[in-house]
């Protein structure tokens, strides 16, 4: 075996590089894993833009797909040369988060200074797996056993957008004949309406003007879209909804307009579920708001990881209950990882999800 690998490090805001780097020396409950598809994501194009600060020459990526090439010690019921995958957030299973039932915050986030963005540690605080091989830390409470009737790029969604996608819809609690407005439909809004779906929601109206989106949005349970670019979201959904508004509307892009329009098609008591990595401060406003008196809820989530939530979702997949593969627009080398990027970053030629090969 090889003692250097090819990794795609963080420079500098704005650069990313395709470098050479040791192979990971794993410690007694770790896993080293062959990567053989992963993906890149929107909240990687936020560290690349600097909006999300980590510490150069870090490796980036949080999605992987992979063999187990070797395993620490005292790491049991795993064997060399399984298929496997692992949650963009790897939770330690020992935390007083995750004691708590919050996998998510599990708290390992706040090294090093940064946003403390709990259990995400893939691509944050440890190197990640836009590289030939990474190293999955708790690899017991993390590494999830792929199906063999499945492919990677069935599975490729499940460690991030998947599983976040789903938990838009399960943190706002959608419910059976709910009205849901989804906001955006990129890769996240996608997977977030495919959940409302399933959670029973009778009425999904998805926001989105890309062609191809709202092809793929349609796909994964879209009733109605509502093209922002020709009318407004808002005054739209409150009348498709005859001026009720909405049970849940879900926030997956980040941004202050959309946040606010989720919040202004809410009904009494409705829910706002934010997905956004927000880059900046949001304001919000006293009449949307109901001046704190509209029995509102707004919550966010992050990403639910480990690999019982990484078994549930690939179960959906192989229950035929959701194909995402549609998703996966476009294919690359990780030779040609930095072609993939500017593609990905400046959304060009339709691109939704990258699969990446080592």
């Amino acid at each position: 075996m090889a003692s250097t690998m090819k990794a795609l490090t963080f420079v500098e805001p704005g650069r990313v590089a395709l470098d050479e780097r040791p192979i990971p020396e794993i410690g007694p409950g770790d896993a080293l894993l062959r990567i053989t598809t992963t993906t890149i994501c929107g909240t990687d194009i936020h560290i690349l833009k600097g909006e999300y600060p980590v510490e150069s020459g870090l490796i980036i990526g949080h999605e992987p797909v992979g063999v187990i090439e070797k395993l620490g010690r005292e790491v049991a019921g795993y064997e060399e040369g399984q298929r496997v995958i692992a949650g963009a957030i790897c939770p330690s299973g020992t935390s007083y988060a995750c004691l708590d039932g919050l996998h998510s915050q599990d708290g390992q986030g706040a090294a090093h200074g940064l946003k403390p963005l709990g259990g995400w540690r893939f691509g944050n605080t440890i190197d990640g797996c836009q590289a030939e091989y990474v190293l999955v830390p708790d690899a017991m409470a993390n590494l999830a056993p792929v199906p063999d009737g499945l492919t990677d790029e069935q599975v490729l969604m499940c460690p991030d957008i998947m599983s976040t996608g789903f938990s838009a819809a399960e943190a706002g609690n959608v419910r059976i004949g709910d009205i849901v407005a989804v906001f955006a439909q990129g890769p996240i809004g996608l997977c977030a309406t495919a959940g409302a779906r399933l959670r029973g929601a009778s009425l999904i109206i998805a926001v989105e003007r890309l062609p191809e989106r709202i092809e793929v949005a349609r796909k994964m349970g879209a009733d109605i879209i509502v093209d922002f670019s020709k009318q407004d979201p808002v005054d739209e959904i409150m009348k498709i909804t005859g001026g009720r508004g909405v049970d849940v509307a879900i926030e997956a892009l980040g941004l202050q307009q959309t946040f606010e329009a989720s919040l202004r098609v809410l009904k009494p008591g409705g829910t706002l579920s934010s997905l956004g990595v927000y880059s900046q401060d949001l304001t919000i406003p006293l009449d949307a708001f109901h001046a704190g008196l509209g029995d509102h809820r707004i919550i966010t989530s992050l990403c639910p990881g480990g690999k019982e939530r990484m078994r549930r979702l690939m179960n959906v997949i192989e229950g035929g209950r959701v194909d995402l593969e549609p998703l996966v627009t476009h294919r690359y080398a990780l030779d040609d990882i930095e072609e993939a990027y500017d593609l990905f970053a400046n959304q060009r030629d339709g691109v939704m999800k990258v699969a990446v090969t080592p």
